[in-house]
Formats: C-alpha cells, sequence, structure tokens
C-alpha cells in the first residue's frame, strides 16, 4: 500500500508557509509595543510554527518509506504535530484571553493545563499503544482512534476564543481593532477540511495564514495603542468621539485622571522612573475599567476613561475602586513614593450634548478634586 499523501503539493504549501513566517520573524511582526507577554506568545508560536512546517515535509516525505530511520522520523514527527496543534492552540487562546484582559485568571490557567495534561498523557500512551495515531509496519501513518479527541479539544478552543471575544466585545467595543474571527477561521476551515480528508496537509498553512492575519490586526491596533503603557493613545478617543457624535446617540460616562504629584516623581526619581509609575498607574485603570470600558491615555500623565454603563451612581463607585487600586498598589509596590490620583468623571447623553465639549467638562471636574487634594494636603501640614 502507497501513501496518499501528496509531496509535492505539501512540500510547496510549507515552503510558502516557512517563507511567510520568516518574513513576519526577521521584520520582527512578532513585536507588539508595550505587550512584551503577548510579545513572547507570538515568537514562540512563530519558532513553533516555522519548525512544524519543516516537520511537515519531514513526515510527509518518510511516510511510506522503508526502514528504520524512516520509522522513527514518523513516530517522532507526527508526535511534533500533535503537540504542536495542542501547544499553539492553547497559546493561540491563551493570548486573546491576555490581550482582552491584560492577564490570564486562575480559571483559565486550570482550562488550560487539563488541556495539555490531557493530550501530553495520550501521547505518552502512544509510544507503547498507538491509540492516538499508528505508523504501521510499511510506514504508513493511519489516525488512531483518540485521534478525534484532538480535534474536538481543536474545536472547543475555537469555539471558546469565539464566545469569550463576543462576550468582551459588547462589554468593550474597542476590540473592533483586534479581529477574532478572521485569524481564527483559517484554522476552523483547515481542520474541517483535514480530517474529512485523509493524506491531505493543511494545518501548517493554515496557522500560516492566521498568523499572517494575527500580525496585520495587532500592527492595525498599535495605531491606536500608547508605545509606553500599552493603553489606547488619543487616535482612539478621537475616533470612539466621532462615531459617538455621528452613530447611536447613547449615554457613557467619561473620566479624566491624573497623578497628583507627577512632577516631583521626575525630579526626585528620575524620568525613567516617572514612566514606571505611568506604567503601573495604566495597569492600575486597565484592572478597575478594563471588562467595562476604554482606557486612553490623553496626554503626559493624563488618562481618559469612557465607560459604556451610563449610570450616574457608577461615577464614585468607580472613584473609590480606583483610589482603592491605587492603596494596595502603594502598599506593595515598594517605590519611595506614593501614587495618587485626581478623577473628573461625569454621565453624557449625546443626544442633547456634544462630544466636543466632553474633555472641557471632565477635565475641569478632574482639576477641581486635584485642587481638593492639594488643598486637604496642606491643612494636614
Amino acid at each position: 500500500m502507497e501513501s496518499v499523501i501528496n509531496l509535492p503539493a505539501v512540500l510547496v504549501a510549507d515552503l510558502v508557509g516557512v517563507a511567510v513566517l520568516a518574513i513576519i520573524l526577521v521584520t520582527r511582526g512578532w513585536n507588539l509595543p508595550g505587550r512584551k507577554g503577548e510579545s513572547r506568545i507570538m515568537l514562540l508560536m512563530l519558532l513553533a510554527s516555522i519548525l512544524n512546517c519543516v516537520v511537515d515535509i519531514v513526515v510527509a516525505y518518510a511516510d511510506g518509506r522503508p526502514g528504520g530511520f524512516n520509522h522513527a522520523l514518523l513516530v517522532a514527527g507526527n508526535c511534533y504535530l500533535y503537540i504542536y496543534n495542542m501547544i499553539v492552540g492553547i497559546c493561540l487562546i491563551n493570548m486573546i484571553v491576555k490581550h482582552i484582559d491584560r492577564k490570564t485568571s486562575v480559571m483559565h490557567m486550570v482550562f488550560f493545563w487539563v488541556l495539555c495534561i490531557v493530550e501530553a498523557s495520550l501521547l505518552i500512551i502512544n509510544f507503547f499503544i498507538p491509540v492516538v495515531y499508528e505508523v504501521d509496519q510499511s510506514n504508513l501513518y493511519h489516525r488512531g482512534i483518540f485521534y478525534y479527541l484532538f480535534v474536538i479539544i481543536g474545536f472547543t478552543l475555537i469555539l471558546y476564543g469565539y464566545i469569550y471575544y463576543f462576550i468582551s466585545k459588547i462589554k468593550n467595543p474597542s476590540l473592533r481593532y483586534f479581529p477574532v474571527i478572521e485569524f481564527l477561521m483559517p484554522i476552523l476551515l483547515g481542520t474541517i477540511v483535514q480530517m474529512c480528508v485523509y493524506g491531505l496537509s493543511l494545518l501548517p498553512v493554515t496557522f500560516t495564514v492566521a498568523f499572517a492575519g494575527i500580525v496585520i490586526a495587532f500592527q492595525n491596533e498599535c495605531i491606536y495603542i500608547d508605545k509606553l503603557t500599552g493603553v489606547y493613545n488619543r487616535f482612539e478617543l478621537d475616533k470612539e468621539l466621532k462615531r459617538l457624535q455621528s452613530g447611536r446617540k447613547e449615554k457613557i460616562v467619561a473620566y479624566m485622571l491624573d497623578l497628583n504629584g507627577f512632577k516631583s516623581i521626575n525630579d526626585n526619581y528620575s524620568h525613567e522612573e516617572g514612566d514606571q509609575a505611568l506604567i503601573a498607574f495604566a495597569n492600575i485603570l486597565v484592572d478597575v475599567f478594563g471588562s467595562v470600558g476604554t482606557v486612553i491615555r490623553f496626554a503626559g500623565d493624563e488618562f481618559v476613561v469612557l465607560v459604556r454603563k451610563a449610570n450616574e451612581s457608577n461615577i464614585e463607585i468607580y472613584k473609590q475602586k480606583t483610589t482603592d487600586a491605587v492603596d494596595r498598589y502603594n502598599e506593595s509596590s515598594g517605590k519611595p513614593y506614593k501614587l495618587s490620583a485626581a478623577v473628573g468623571g461625569k454621565v453624557f447623553d449625546f443626544k442633547n450634548e456634544d462630544t466636543q465639549d466632553l474633555v472641557v467638562v471632565i477635565d475641569t471636574l478632574m482639576y477641581k478634586d486635584k485642587n481638593d487634594f492639594y488643598k486637604d494636603n496642606e491643612r494636614k501640614r
């Protein structure tokens, strides 16, 4: 029985994949400003994908060819292909979660580790009992009964990524710059076709297409990202205000936040330490508002937050949450200075108000809060 794998087709597809991935690697398309964690995940997946394309060529070449060496290549190579699909699938969904929430929760980590342990255990068992795949005496690859479990887990991850993205997008419309639909779709289609058409190798090239989509999406998003803090910049604010003014009129809560005594941090501890203070404050705001609003670095140490839950009581609730989060940071940071923020917030109903007034109004409210802060501190002295 001869191999059903079309070697020339596999060779062409995988070499194109290697070329595209190598370009992304060399041009540092994986490197995202202000997103070190996600950049590391991207680099790991990129290197694993290049190796995946190379291994896929080797496995396709060895399939059906006699000899112990080819047998060893098929066993080890197919094992890597399964490991790759497992690791990159989990890394991809983890990156989506991390990009949306800026962190990976314990619940998500447990979910990912359980999947890793299940799949890794099956691959270890497969060396003794061919339950996932088998390389027969003629060195031909055959799917095992648990092959379909890997497919089901892959579909589950993709479905989970879609659901998590759509739910998060409802809460945070700025995720429109992060088009999960587009770059998960090639992987979904490739998995379906490869499952249905035995002997066809599509996953390496579909992962390559997905990576190209991810890089384009991230680089497009970076236009709207502040490079120092990783939150959105003025471009995003301008775009959002135009949308609110010209689109469906709605209510939002807008905040202006400013670090008290920021100049003294720069003067007394260096501008580099001032940058670290800005990064820390931006992270605090993302933790407080990340699931309900959009955090924007307006200028210097000033930040704007747009929250779609328009409720007057939310102004004081989130102001207190911000104060509490800053206090927790001060207690654990070990820094020689303490962060403090002035906050001004207001509900805006764009059926009756103009977006041009938004920044002026919340800026005035913020400075009132700042003046009250300095007056209180003067009295305490």
